[in-house]
């Protein structure tokens, strides 16, 4: 009988330790799956902390390469009125000019700045003398905004240096971007166009969802904002500020914002952040799915730990891939970008043997700029995109294909010549498929804009064996084609070194 009851009593003892254990097992096995969680969420967020950085570090530079190209453009732009000899000579403050001749060349000069006016959406483009006479567009609000100091303030922009300079946020006006180019001591020339044309220039397709861009002035004054208009004007927010007062390029990401910023021509920076929990966000959503099975499941919890955990890598891998592909080509074309290109080509040739052959084309196009001056630059958009597909229809996906300019194309041919076909016959023959190509290439309504392209070739060889000599070579080489009339291509020969660069 006290046997019987002995067992009783361990039986019981043991039932009502058994939920004691199965409470601490599943314990254990939550915290082991919370720690091993924790070590995955970590890493995982310092490789996509890095990466992100990395990868929007890398579009700043592109938006800041932006736009300077747009501002030099626009210089170029204002550079072209000294054609017309009239227009740097003559002097409206020169009470010696006879007034009939005065207005016969007011009337030339006027006619060229008109002409050159309609190539941009430009809200001034003229020339304003010391007496504050005006020739060209030069518009009310400009005059009004300045009235009688209205040659003194503008001419202030032109630094020494240089004589030409930009300018924004006038009288606290921040809607309207000058640029001042000194003419001689008592003129000036003077564009002015929209802030809110900027819109174009940053237009990036490689931007992140939520990402805020923003062009400053060494004040921290907003030239433009892609988040608001009424930003225009406005500081800027106090989380960028002080890295745009204390240095010219930063890449800072803490627990709020990743901030990159970029210093680029006239003392402008172009900065972009982005909070930092929408980077994160799929990180945080798994992690508390995470957590949530772990304290609901307990054996099971390390087969759905496992199960979610490669669900907190996959969205990683998919932003990372993403901006990684965004990052590495050129969105118009389809083929590498510049920066990208010159990377994989230098890197191909660091690793060749002397015996290996290879070839660089590089590819101007021939009146483009007629397409984009008539039919636009969407238009002319849609051009490039082609020029893409033909060099992916002409190449093997071996080659690396590039766009490294405005409408400048470049080809690393990497692909073997078949037996018994000699490598130079090689690549001429893909020459000849580009160039043919091009040959029947006509576009516009009555199809009479013809894009044809001048293509220069050079060999990798003992002499040429670097990246920057194979491209000047080719270059020579694409000079002789234009040169030549156009619509051609032409292979590098020492002779060449001699042409006019």
């Amino acid at each position: 009988m006290a046997n019987r009851d002995t067992s009783k009593s361990s039986i019981k003892s043991v039932s009502l330790l058994r939920p004691f254990i199965i409470f601490g097992y599943a314990v254990i096995i939550i915290i082991a799956i919370t720690v091993v969680s924790q070590l995955a969420i970590r890493k995982t967020d310092t490789v996509l902390k890095n990466k992100v950085t990395s990868m929007t570090a890398s579009l700043n530079v592109q938006m800041k390469l932006n736009i300077n190209t747009y501002l030099q453009r626009m210089e170029t732009i204002g550079t072209l009125v000294f054609a017309s000899d009239e227009a740097y000579t003559y002097d409206a403050t020169d009470e010696s000019n006879d007034e009939y001749e005065a207005l016969e060349t007011e009337k030339v000069i006027s006619d060229k700045l008109y002409s050159l006016c309609i190539m941009e959406n430009f809200v001034d483009y003229g020339i304003v003398y010391r007496n504050n006479r005006t020739i060209g567009k030069i518009s009310n609000g400009t005059i009004d905004q300045f009235g009688d100091t209205l040659f003194t303030d503008l001419s202030a922009i032109a630094v020494s240096r240089t004589n030409d300079g930009w300018a924004a946020g006038f009288h606290g006006n921040f809607k309207r971007i000058y640029y001042v180019k000194k003419i001689h001591e008592n003129a000036v020339l003077v564009i002015s166009f929209y802030s809110s044309e900027l819109e174009d220039v940053f237009d990036n397709p490689e931007k992140l969802n939520g990402m805020a861009i923003r062009l400053a002035n060494q004040d921290s004054n907003i030239i433009y904002s892609s988040v608001a208009d009424t930003e225009v004007g406005t500081a800027l927010p106090k989380y960028i500020a002080p890295y745009v007062k204390s240095r010219k390029s930063a890449t800072v990401m803490n627990d709020d914002y990743l901030v990159t910023v970029n210093g680029c021509a006239d003392n402008w920076f172009v900065t972009c952040s982005i909070p930092t929990n929408i980077i994160l966000h799929e990180k945080n959503e798994v992690y508390k799915y995470i957590i949530l099975t772990a304290m609901a499941a307990a054996l099971l919890a390390i087969l759905i730990g496992a199960l979610l955990s490669l669900r907190l890598t996959d969205p990683v891998k998919e932003v990372v891939t993403s901006l990684d592909s965004k990052a590495h080509i050129d969105q118009l074309t389809g083929i590498l970008n510049k920066k990208t290109f010159e990377e994989f080509t230098e890197k191909r040739i660091q690793n060749s043997l002397a015996t290996e052959d290879h070839a660089l084309i590089l590819l101007d196009l021939d009146n483009f700029k007629g397409v984009n001056d008539t039919l636009g630059h969407a238009y002319g958009d849609s051009v490039l995109a082609n020029v893409g597909k033909i060099l992916r229809q002409t190449f093997t996906s071996e080659d690396f294909l590039g766009r490294i300019g405005g409408d400048e194309f470049c080809v690393f041919i990497n692909s073997t010549a078949p037996q018994p076909q000699s490598y130079e016959e090689f690549v001429k023959a893909r020459c000849d498929e580009l160039s043919e190509a091009f040959h029947n290439n006509y576009t516009g309504d009555d199809g009479k804009y013809k894009i044809s392209a001048s293509i220069g070739v050079s060999m990798f060889s003992t002499d040429i064996s670097d990246f920057s000599t194979l491209y000047a070579a080719s270059d020579k080489a694409l000079y002789r084609s234009k040169k030549s009339g156009k619509d051609t291509y032409t292979f590098y020969t020492k002779e060449m070194e001699a042409d006019k660069t």
